[in-house]
């Protein structure tokens, strides 16, 4: 049976033996639907779903160490992996999730109705998700380095997690703001046929949500500290992270936002606009509508 045991500096990085069966269930359920999401992106070559892919990678490599780590609470390695690898996924999801705006927007024939022109949209959030995800990792870095420094990472990671929260909060803004002026104004439902990309936007304030909520329980964590409730009992992760992230990634799969294109492809280019390829320093995670003329 396994036991909970310190650092050989005698440190508990953790605080209860962490379930290998819980593990092994988010191991299998993460694996399916990351593989799902590598279909649909190898079907239509939508490359801004990338970062969704490498999410769901990550949330796979994290619950193993959990489940490495029922044996090995003694030893750092396991901690370091499964504390950054199931603290990071989200971040790239939001990626992914930034960019859908953009396509839903001029999908709709509805640029002027938005808060922001649509390129800078895309632009302004993933460099916001940059920024959070660099903060959230450094802080998880810090955080393995032992007591001394695992505050100061934790309120790193804070930070970071208070920088996502407050562009998804700005994000969702924007979306309702364009759904609400699209509809008051009767633009035509025609602009884009074959496509339900009303469905789509509902479908991104669904995983929004899901991701808003969990950063926020992840601030409480965090917050609470380690002797805290989040901290102390397994099930809290489990509630309100594995299981909103694995909804978050099935709900993105149905949903795959396949068919949003404008509906004259001559006169909007979408990878014109949205592309990444114009802002250095970013990895170019979006090329274009590949997907033209398939369908789900």
């Amino acid at each position: 049976m396994a036991v909970l045991k310190p650092l050989k500096s005698g440190y508990y990085v953790w605080h209860y033996v962490p379930s290998l069966p819980a593990s092994v269930v988010f191991i299998i359920l993460f694996l399916f639907i990351t593989a799902a999401h590598g279909y649909k992106l190898y079907k239509f070559r939508l490359w801004f779903c990338i970062p969704f892919l490498v999410g769901g990678l990550m949330e796979v490599i994290g619950y193993i160490a959990r489940a490495k780590a029922e044996n090995e609470t003694d030893k750092l390695m396991p901690y370091i992996v499964q504390s950054t690898f199931t603290l990071l996924p989200p971040v790239l999801f939001a990626a992914s999730i930034y960019m859908v705006l953009g396509r839903i927007i001029r999908a709709a024939r509805g640029e002027q109705y938005s808060l922001i022109r649509v390129a800078r949209l895309t632009k302004t959030f993933v460099w916001g998700d940059v920024v959070s995800f660099f903060i959230q990792g450094s802080g998880a870095g810090l955080m393995a380095q032992g007591a001394s420094l695992s505050s100061t990472g934790q309120w790193i990671v804070i930070g970071g997690l208070l920088v996502q929260i407050i562009m998804f909060g700005l994000f969702g803004m924007i979306a309702m703001v364009f759904h609400y002026r699209y509809t008051r104004y009767s633009v035509s439902a025609m602009a884009y046929s074959g496509s339900n990309w009303l469905g789509s936007l509902y479908m991104l304030y669904g995983v929004s949500l899901l991701i808003m909520v969990r950063s926020i329980f992840r601030v409480v964590e965090f917050v609470m500290g380690n002797d805290g409730y989040p901290m102390k009992n397994e099930w809290t992760l489990y509630i309100f992270d594995a299981v909103p992230m694995f909804i978050v990634m099935v709900v993105f799969y149905f949903w795959y936002p396949s068919k949003l294109q404008p509906l004259n492809q001559d006169t909007e280019r979408v990878n014109s606009a949205e592309g990444l390829d114009s802002t250095d320093g970013v990895v170019q995670l979006y090329m274009g509508d590949r997907q033209v003329g398939q369908k789900d």
